[in-house]
C-alpha cells in the first residue's frame, strides 16, 4: 500500500511539473483576432479626440496620483486620440504612418552616421531661421511625411504650471516646446507656451553648461540659442532655457533645460514639442537624474492610454536583457540580442549580426518613435522566409509599401500562426503576440508582416512590437525589461 501510494504521489509529481512546463514556456503558434483588429482599425477612423481628450481630463482629476519625491508618472497616449486627419480609409491611415516611419528611420540613421564619420558639435552651425516653408521637405497630413510623433505624454510646464502634450522619443536628448511669439509654428492641440505668463522661465547664458552641451547653439545678446534638426529636414530654433517640469499630481523638477522654440517647421503636429528621453546629458532622464525609466505602448488603433513612469520598480516577470552603450553615440538604448526563433525553431542567423563593432558600426536599439522593426537584410530575410514557409497555408496578397510578405485573411475570423520571438542572452525569450507583427494594411482583410529590412548597419526594435508591453530601462543597472500586458 505504501508502496502504491508513493508511486501515486511521484506519478502525481511528475506530472504537475509538466504542467507547469507547458505554462511556462512559450507556445510555438498563437492566435490572430481577425474581427477584433479590423473591428478597432475601422474604429479609429471615426475616433473623436477632442471627446477622448476631456473623458481623460476628467479621469485625471478624478483620480490623482499622489506626490513623491523620485516617482513620477504621466499619461501616455496614442497620436489619433490627439490627431484627427480625416483619412478616407484605413490603408490611407497605414501609408501616411509608414512615410513618417521612413523618415523617422532616416533621421536616426544620419544622427549615427555623423557620429561614426566624427563629425564634431564645432563642425555644426545653426541653419538660417528664414528658410521658407516650400523649401522644406515638411511632413503633412493625408499622405506626405508628418514627422515621426507616434506616442504622446501629458506634462506641465512652468510656474504656474500649464499641460501639454509632448512627443515621447527615446531616440532624441533635447527636449523642446514651441513659444510665443511663433515666428513660423505648426499647429498644436493645445495653447502655444508663453513665457511671460511663467515665473519659473529662466533664460540661459551662453556659457552655461548645457549650452555647452548642444550639438548646435549660437550665442545672441549674451543668451544661448539652439537648433535641433531632424533627418526629413523639420527642425526647430529658438531660445535655450530652463523651466520647471510637472508630472501630472505626481510631482515636478526646477531648472529643466529645454527649448523654447520660435521657428518650428514639419514636425510632430498636434504635440507642443519633444520630451527627449534618450541617454545624452540633455535629455529629461539625465537631467532628473532618473535610475530608471519605463513606457507602456498601447495598440495605436486603440483609443486607450497608459502611462510614462520615471524611477517605478521594474515588474517582476521582465524578460531582461543588457542594455548596452555605443561609444560613438550615447544618444541611443543598444540591447544586446542574440537571435530569432519562428514557430519555435531558431533561425540561423550569423552571431556577429546584431553585435557592436570597435567602431560603433551595427548593433540593435529600442526605440519608441520608430513603428516597424527594422533588421539588417541578411538578418530580415532569414525571419521572414522562416515565416513564409510556416504560413504556407494562408492566401497571399500583394505586398504594401515598405512591407513584402502579405496575407489575404478577409474569409477568417481568426488564425494560429507561428509565434515570433526575440532572444537575449542567458536564455532569455520574448515572444510577440501575433498582433505585433501581423499588422492590417486595409480595412477589407489584408495583414502585412510587420517588419522591414535595411541596408543600414543599425537595427531598430520599433513600437508596433513593443505595444501591449511595459518596456523598462533600468538604467542603474543596465538591464531593459519587456513584461507583458502590463499597461
Amino acid at each position: 500500500m505504501a508502496n502504491f501510494l508513493l508511486s501515486l504521489f511521484t506519478i502525481f509529481t511528475i506530472l504537475s511539473l509538466t504542467s507547469s512546463r507547458t505554462i511556462t514556456t512559450p507556445s510555438h503558434t498563437t492566435i490572430l483576432n481577425i474581427s477584433s483588429s479590423l473591428h478597432q482599425a475601422h474604429q479609429i477612423l471615426s475616433f473623436k479626440p477632442q471627446n477622448a481628450l476631456q473623458q481623460q481630463a476628467l479621469t485625471q482629476q478624478h483620480h490623482p496620483t499622489s506626490p513623491s519625491s523620485s516617482f513620477f508618472s504621466v499619461q501616455l497616449h496614442s497620436r489619433e486620440t490627439l490627431v484627427n486627419e480625416q483619412h478616407p480609409d484605413y490603408k490611407t491611415l497605414v501609408l501616411a504612418r509608414l512615410a513618417r516611419d521612413s523618415a523617422r528611420v532616416n533621421s536616426l540613421e544620419t544622427r549615427l552616421q555623423l557620429a561614426l564619420y566624427g563629425v564634431k558639435r564645432s563642425d555644426l552651425f545653426p541653419t538660417q531661421t528664414e528658410v521658407r516653408l516650400e523649401d522644406l521637405s515638411t511632413p503633412v497630413s493625408s499622405g506626405t511625411s508628418q514627422g515621426s510623433g507616434e506616442y504622446f505624454s501629458r506634462v506641465g510646464v512652468g510656474q504656474p504650471a500649464k499641460p501639454f502634450y509632448m512627443v515621447l522619443d527615446t531616440g532624441s536628448d533635447v527636449n523642446w516646446l514651441q513659444c510665443k511669439p511663433c515666428s513660423d509654428c505648426y499647429q498644436q492641440s493645445d495653447p502655444v507656451f508663453d513665457p511671460t505668463s511663467s515665473s519659473s522661465y529662466y533664460p540661459l547664458t551662453c556659457d552655461a553648461q548645457q549650452c555647452q552641451d548642444l550639438e548646435m547653439s549660437a550665442c545672441k545678446n549674451g543668451r544661448c540659442e539652439y537648433q535641433v534638426s531632424y533627418g526629413d529636414g523639420s527642425f526647430t530654433v529658438g531660445e535655450y532655457v530652463t523651466e520647471t517640469v510637472s508630472f501630472g499630481g505626481s510631482g515636478s523638477v526646477n531648472r529643466v533645460a529645454l527649448g523654447c522654440g520660435h521657428d518650428n517647421e514639419g514636425l510632430f503636429v498636434g504635440a507642443a514639442g519633444l520630451l527627449g528621453l534618450g541617454g545624452g546629458p540633455l535629455s529629461l532622464t539625465s537631467q532628473i537624474k532618473a535610475a530608471s525609466f519605463s513606457y507602456c505602448l498601447v495598440d495605436r488603433d486603440s483609443g486607450t492610454s497608459s502611462t510614462l513612469e520615471f524611477n517605478s520598480p521594474r515588474p517582476s516577470d521582465s524578460v531582461t536583457a543588457p542594455l548596452l552603450k555605443n561609444r560613438q553615440v550615447n544618444t541611443f538604448y543598444y540591447v544586446e540580442l542574440t537571435g530569432f526563433s519562428v514557430g519555435g525553431e531558431m533561425v540561423s542567423i550569423p552571431p556577429d549580426t546584431f553585435a557592436v563593432d570597435q567602431s560603433g558600426v551595427g548593433g540593435v536599439i529600442v526605440d519608441s518613435g520608430t513603428a516597424i522593426t527594422r533588421l539588417q537584410t541578411r538578418a530580415y530575410n532569414a525571419v521572414r522566409d522562416a515565416f513564409k514557409r510556416m504560413t504556407q497555408n494562408l492566401r497571399p496578397a500583394e505586398g504594401v509599401a515598405l512591407f513584402d510578405t502579405c496575407y489575404d485573411l478577409s474569409s477568417l475570423q481568426s488564425v494560429r500562426v507561428p509565434t515570433v520571438s526575440l532572444h537575449f542572452s542567458g536564455d532569455k525569450i520574448w515572444a510577440l503576440p501575433a498582433k505585433n507583427y501581423l499588422i492590417p494594411v486595409d480595412g477589407a482583410g489584408t495583414y502585412c508582416f510587420a517588419f522591414a529590412p535595411t541596408s543600414s548597419s543599425l537595427s531598430i526594435i520599433g513600437n508596433v512590437q513593443q505595444q501591449g508591453t511595459r518596456v523598462s530601462f533600468d538604467l542603474a543597472n543596465s538591464l531593459v525589461g519587456f513584461s507583458s500586458n502590463k499597461c
